[in-house]
């Protein structure tokens, strides 16, 4: 590697009995740049016991020369076909400036060509990283790396001062909510037919993404299948809203997860219907701020449902998408509609 730590400092793979530890670093850079803690134990743990993510092959941590960990990096790279990698990883505030960040970045970019070999002999190769936009040292170690700014993502939020709209449903449509060891295939295969729309979307393996999803839904305390609603035609589900009771930097907040509408079903209202299904389930819960993720030039016209429906970009929750290309060829994923 080009980069070298500073003397004393120590690199090595994660370790589960380093969980602790690692979240709390990860809470001192959150307070620093958000003011808040933004990273739970339960949350993490389930995600390094994700299916397919290896903690010796897809993780390093930096510790400084008392042992305390200063720097994590992680990689994710679990399907075929292998074309955008993405990686994430955070530096101790009182530690930045060293190299930390910039020696991570590279293990994380050794890592990731790793995947070159397995993706489609034709396929472009990228390396995705996200950095607050506002973090201007973020953002400039990454340019510094050779990533480009390709896209931005939006936290949209709103305030409930009163009673939300009643949701107005299209004819025949129902909604319900999630049974657990039913509906799980045909809710994951619904979000598969709307986010096929959606900028930067590739089609992976799906029992691979369902046995992530069934991790997911038996390990993390934030899933609660009670939001979990499902807009059917027949037997048939077209539209959902995959809900949570909270995001992780904001527990007063509900959080609208996964809102999609399948092809056939869009323009005909559902997309707003499930929002403002989700603004009322969140309103009943003494919720009176609901946020949800969108990117901010979105192919599908989420950005402008959003903004009907009354919720506003929150400017200290805008994202940079960051991109390296490790190899040039055929773009797989989705690119425009």
């Amino acid at each position: 590697m080009k980069n070298t730590l500073p003397s004393g400092y120590q690199f090595r793979p994660a370790r589960m009995e380093d969980l602790e530890p690692t979240v709390a670093m990860l809470n001192e850079w959150s307070q620093k740049v958000l003011g808040v803690e933004a990273f739970e134990i339960v949350d993490y743990g389930s995600q390094w016991q994700t299916p397919g993510f290896d903690l010796e092959r897809d993780t390093r941590l930096v510790l400084a020369p008392d042992g305390v960990i200063v720097g994590y990096y992680e990689v994710w790279d679990l399907d075929d076909p292998h074309v955008h990698i993405n990686i994430w990883g955070r530096v101790h505030p009182a530690h930045t400036g060293c190299g930390i960040g910039s020696y991570l970045i590279e293990w994380a970019e050794e890592r990731g060509r790793m995947a070159v070999s397995q993706a489609p002999e034709e396929a472009r190769v990228t390396l995705v990283g996200h950095c607050l936009s506002r973090d201007e040292a973020a953002v400039e170690l990454f340019k510094e790396a050779g990533y480009n700014l390709i896209r931005y993502a939006l936290r949209m939020v709103i305030e409930l001062d009163g009673p939300p709209p009643e949701a107005i449903w299209p004819e025949g449509i129902t909604v319900r909510t999630l049974v657990r060891g039913q509906d799980e295939a045909a809710t994951l295969q619904a979000v598969r037919e709307s986010f096929q729309d959606h900028w930067g979307y590739v089609m992976r393996p799906f029992e691979a993404e369902l046995a992530r999803w069934k991790h997911f839904m038996e390990t993390d305390d934030i899933f609660d299948s009670s939001l979990w609603n499902l807009a059917l035609f027949g037997d048939k589900v077209v539209g959902t809203a995959l809900n949570y009771p909270y995001v992780d930097d904001d527990h007063d907040m509900g959080w609208v997860g996964t809102l999609g509408v399948v092809r056939e079903w869009r323009r005909h209202g559902l997309g707003l219907a499930l929002l403002q299904h989700s603004f009322q389930q969140f309103y009943q819960r003494g919720k009176r701020k609901v946020g949800l993720g969108v990117d901010a030039q979105s192919l599908t016209g989420a950005t402008r449902l959003y903004l009907k429906a009354g919720m506003h970009p929150d400017p200290a929750r805008q994202w940079s998408m960051m991109e390296k290309e490790l190899r040039s060829g055929q773009e797989l994923s989705t690119q425009a509609v």
